[in-house]
């Protein structure tokens, strides 16, 4: 399921931290700061879409990911070359060689710096 620029921006703070209450989410972000009401309805939302768990101290919660920022990355490129390159993988290269001006060697680095690895 994918996320709002929002949720994405909470997951990202969650991934660094580990773990943080919503008050602790507000004072990582940028001025002029949300309303402790908006970041906490996306942290609950986050965690009824299956993103995020809770621990209970008391009245405070302190939110964690239980979903990995790699799994997240994998799934969200995925997401991104079946919606804009027709699900090829050699479409997006031919996009980022011709469009963003990517150069072939060093895609061609990473790759072979990939195939060592297996």
């Amino acid at each position: 399921m994918k996320l709002t620029k929002g949720e994405e921006e909470i997951m990202q703070m969650l991934w660094d931290s580990g773990k943080s209450t919503v008050s602790e989410l507000i004072a990582l972000m940028p001025d002029p700061k949300p309303p402790h009401s908006t970041v906490s309805t996306t942290v609950r939302t986050l965690e009824r879409k299956g993103y995020v768990s809770h621990e209970t101290y008391g009245r405070t919660h302190a939110y964690f990911p239980v979903i990995s920022k790699q799994s997240y990355a994998k799934n969200s490129v995925r997401e991104m070359i079946k919606g804009y390159f027709d699900g090829s993988v050699d479409n997006m290269l031919s996009f980022l060689v011709k469009e963003e001006d990517v150069e072939v060697s060093k895609l061609k680095g990473l790759l072979d710096k990939l195939e060592n690895k297996k």
